[in-house]
């Protein structure tokens, strides 16, 4: 009984050390039906999406959701540490031989104790390993519980730089795009420059974006902006919109940077809608119906752009965009974020143009006494 003990104890070990390499280490998606790491992350967010339904307040809403990244990663590093513990301790409890001062017998529950003092290398020597083994993997254990340390110390400012990367060009997207960005409002403010080379510097800073986003950690998927109508979902499915128009045809743009960026985007998409189990819905709602389609139109000539309207250049627009609109919207479903509108439905302020004083400042102005704090804020 006691070697399938310590059998179940190297499984769980290198389980563990294999999901931690994998996550931290290995710079390629692993092909592999089943990880510690996605189980985690898909488990431990069923309950808190539960919780949120719950709150009627929208900003409080987003709020809950938005502490889920952060907190995630940090009892991922734990739940790693456990099941370290929980493996050395089946080790010692199979192959180890130890002594207890008191002589009081040894049970599984002394050995997990011993094994936690070990891995966080407090040695007490209340609980003695006397066997050659067991003296080996207490060592073993305790260089481990350093390595850990290491890790934590190490990775989480890298995960947060990470983030602040990501952060950065959604950021930058605010002025180009609106708030929540769109595809026709970019081209209505960028799309009729008469230098076609500042459409292609956008795109090719968001396909280095798209790849950054592509080889990131899984947790990142969960951390949100620090706005609510931002997010880098949000921006992935706008630079979709905008490259797919490019490459459906619009007069003066060329398309091969458009082509590079799309290609990226979409693999971004496919690629973590599979890592978050995100699910298809076959019963979505149609993001372009044929009367947007001619609001945009519109919208691009009033802007001096032409967007080609023969059969060919719809059936083109409509096959790129069956190319990623059912991962967007299911990433969208499954993290409770909102996909962008091709058109912005009503004028609002971007995030740059807010600030929680200005309507008691106006107020001022106008001689009146107002306390308004803006929600946005």
């Amino acid at each position: 009984m006691r070697i399938f003990f310590a059998i179940l104890g190297i499984v769980i070990l290198l389980s563990v050390l294999l999901d931690a390499f994998e996550t931290i280490v290995l710079p390629r998606k692993v092909q592999r039906a089943f990880r510690l790491t996605s189980w985690f992350y898909r488990n431990t967010w069923i309950p808190w999406v539960k919780i949120a339904r719950h709150i009627q307040a929208n900003t409080w809403r987003e709020s809950f959701l938005g502490y889920f990244g952060p907190f995630s990663l940090i009892l991922l590093l734990v739940f790693w540490a456990i099941g370290l513990i929980f493996g050395f301790a089946l080790l010692q409890f199979g192959f180890g031989e130890h002594v207890q001062l008191g002589n009081e017998p040894i049970t599984f529950g002394i050995l997990l104790y011993h094994s936690g003092e070990t891995f966080f290398t407090l040695g007490y020597g209340d609980i003695t390993p006397t066997s050659p083994l067991s003296r080996a993997l207490a060592v073993m254990e305790a260089g481990m519980g350093f390595a850990f340390l290491g890790v934590v110390v190490g990775y989480l400012p890298v995960i947060y730089s990470s983030f602040s990367a990501r952060e950065l060009e959604i950021s930058l997207l605010d002025s180009r795009a609106g708030s929540p960005p769109s595809a026709g409002e970019l081209f209505a403010r960028l799309g009729c420059c008469p230098d076609p080379v500042v459409l292609d510097n956008i795109f090719r800073d968001w396909e280095r974006w798209c790849a950054d986003l592509l080889s990131s950690h899984i947790s990142l998927c969960f951390f949100r902006s620090q706005h609510s109508n931002q997010s880098w979902l949000g921006a992935l499915t706008a630079m979709l919109d905008v490259t797919s128009l490019v490459l459906a045809g619009i007069d003066g743009i060329p398309k091969e940077q458009a082509r590079l960026t799309f290609a990226m985007a979409r693999h971004a998409a496919v690629d973590l809608a599979q890592v978050v189990n995100a699910f298809y819905d076959t019963h979505a709602e149609d993001r372009l119906p044929p009367e947007e389609l001619r609001r945009l139109r519109k919208l691009l000539a009033d802007a001096g752009m032409r967007l080609k309207s023969d059969d060919e250049a719809d059936q083109k627009l409509l096959k790129l965009r069956s190319l990623y609109e059912p991962y967007c919207d299911a990433l969208a479903r499954r993290l409770l974020l909102s996909v962008p509108p091709w058109l912005r439905s009503e004028k609002k302020k971007d995030n740059w143009q807010s600030g929680p004083w200005d309507r008691a400042i106006q107020a001022k102005g106008l001689g009146e006494k107002v306390h308004v704090i803006d929600d946005h804020f």
